[in-house]
């Protein structure tokens, strides 16, 4: 299953040459992923923050396809790659005018208020699975 959420490129994304500023995309992917974890996992960062939890990025790499410029509109879509007891690996894809602007692949690690990994509670834990990949 595929999370799906637009975002279109603002100035504020831009560089003076009118294109993404590759250190946006991340602050887009940030978003993408806040986004499917109170859409789907049913866990606001703001909820989780206040039960002092969290899900920081534990590694990404990404590869840039083509550039993206001010006003495109980009589709944005996550699935999960994997799902651990601590941790979940996504992968992200950016599209835009039918061009392949971006894919990256991350590792989010659930921590504890300790900043230790941490179990994920089972109701989040299923409605992760809901979204994993299948072959």
């Amino acid at each position: 299953m595929t999370y799906h959420r637009s975002i279109r490129v603002e100035f504020n994304h831009c560089d003076p040459a009118g294109i993404v500023f590759y250190p946006r995309y991340f602050e887009m992917m940030n978003s993408v992923i806040e986004n499917f974890f109170r859409d789907v996992a049913g866990r606001t960062f703001g909820q989780m923050m206040t039960s002092r939890t969290g899900v920081p990025t534990a590694a990404v790499e990404t590869v840039f396809h083509a550039p993206s410029r001010l006003d495109d509109l980009l589709d944005w879509r996550l699935s999960v790659t994997r799902l651990g007891r601590t941790s979940v690996g996504i992968a992200l894809q950016a599209h835009g005018d039918g061009q392949h602007r971006l894919t990256s692949s991350l590792t989010l690690v659930h921590i504890n208020e300790s900043v230790r990994p941490q179990s994920w509670p089972q109701d989040v834990r299923d409605r992760i699975a809901a979204f994993m990949e299948t072959a």
